[in-house]
């Protein structure tokens, strides 16, 4: 059986959202190496003690990391049986983390909150995995009966 008979062939548009997140973290992680270089901040430091600025910049790249490994499985999921949902809601995700960072790239960590929206997108793809875990145990269950 080949994957491709498998996955929804809506399958593809989710593809592209992952797609879309790599060129997202790409973009943040050239930030953070240009402003490395402008504010003079060596390997392996990770902030600097000096340079606010370079840490707003750090900081939107860093945060988005520590949530992206959550998002990817949580999108995966959904998106195994919701795959156009997903795939906005994805588009969502992604896109708020650029207004995330823009925010915090005006040195003022509060309008990191311009990216707020992206809530929309994180939260409906776990609500959807939800949904995909409450229907596979309903099979399980009645396959019990």
């Amino acid at each position: 059986m080949d994957i491709i008979t498998v996955l929804p062939s809506s399958f593809g548009y989710v593809i592209f959202t992952f797609l879309y997140s790599w060129v997202m973290l790409g973009y943040l992680a050239i930030k953070v190496g240009a402003a490395r270089k402008k504010y003079d901040v060596k390997y392996p430091n990770m902030y600097s003690d000096k340079e606010e600025m370079f840490n707003c910049i750090q900081r939107a790249h860093q945060n988005t990391l520590e949530v992206y490994p959550q998002w990817l499985v949580f999108q995966t999921i959904a998106a195994l049986v919701y795959p156009l949902t997903a795939s906005v809601l994805g588009a969502i995700w992604v896109t708020s983390r650029f207004s995330y960072a823009w925010g915090y790239y005006t040195g003022d960590p509060a309008k990191r909150l311009n990216g707020a929206y992206g809530y929309i997108g994180y939260f409906g793809v776990i609500i959807l995995s939800i949904a995909v875990a409450l229907q596979l145990l309903g099979r399980l269950r009645g396959s019990r009966s």
